[in-house]
């Protein structure tokens, strides 16, 4: 086994099953109407098929929002910024049950193109999301759903179309801790580029 100067062994370790998949996006998910909305900040999402789009969110039973989204079937995933770190943590903690924690968080909301849920202006990015399958895994119900329309931050796209998100600051979420993203390493595909197309990629 690896060990420093100090008799430390740094050797692999076996731990129980856990969720330590990371780092994972900090996501806040808004659902209801836009004139009676709720949020909640979940981390249990991410792609699961490119045609039809399709996503999920894992939500307890016993938050406000699960019923609200159950009974609408929609639902919208807005993307996070370091700058709402704040408000994205103030929503996982707390209960729309007991508060009004849009206002609170002075957050702003948009009506959505294809879903009733709104979107959240500050986001640079929003899913809106049709609910197509309730899955109970345990702890959680699995919302599967297809993403009808993806709502982009005018400011984050260029003249060509393209999607700019490395200028949005956004976050993500790590075994109970929040992080910024760092500086670009790379496209998809550089490593087996050739050398003429790598540098456009970089």
């Amino acid at each position: 086994m690896p060990e420093n100067r100090s008799g430390i062994d740094y050797g692999r370790k076996i731990l129980n099953p856990g969720t330590l998949l990371a780092p994972l996006p900090a996501v806040m998910v808004s659902c209801g109407t836009p004139e009676k909305a709720n949020v909640l900040t979940v981390a249990w999402t991410g792609i699961v098929n490119t045609h039809p789009a399709m996503t999920y969110i894992s939500v307890r039973p016993s938050r406000h929002s699960y019923g609200i989204i159950k009974e609408s079937g929609e639902f919208v995933i807005n993307l996070t910024t370091s700058k709402m770190v704040r408000e994205t943590d103030f929503c996982g903690v707390k209960s729309g049950r007991d508060m009004d924690k849009i206002k609170k968080c002075g957050l702003h909301l948009e009506a959505a193109s294809k879903v009733g849920a709104p979107v959240i202006s500050e986001s640079p990015i929003s899913l809106e999301c049709k609910v197509v399958e309730v899955k109970p895994l345990g702890t959680h119900d699995m919302f599967l759903a297809e993403i009808l329309a993806v709502n982009v931050d005018g400011r984050y796209i260029d003249s060509k179309g393209k999607i700019n998100l490395q200028q949005a600051g956004l976050m993500a979420y790590s075994h109970g801790e929040y992080f910024s993203l760092g500086r670009k390493l790379g496209s998809f595909g550089y490593s087996v580029a050739k050398k003429s197309a790598k540098k456009n990629r970089r």
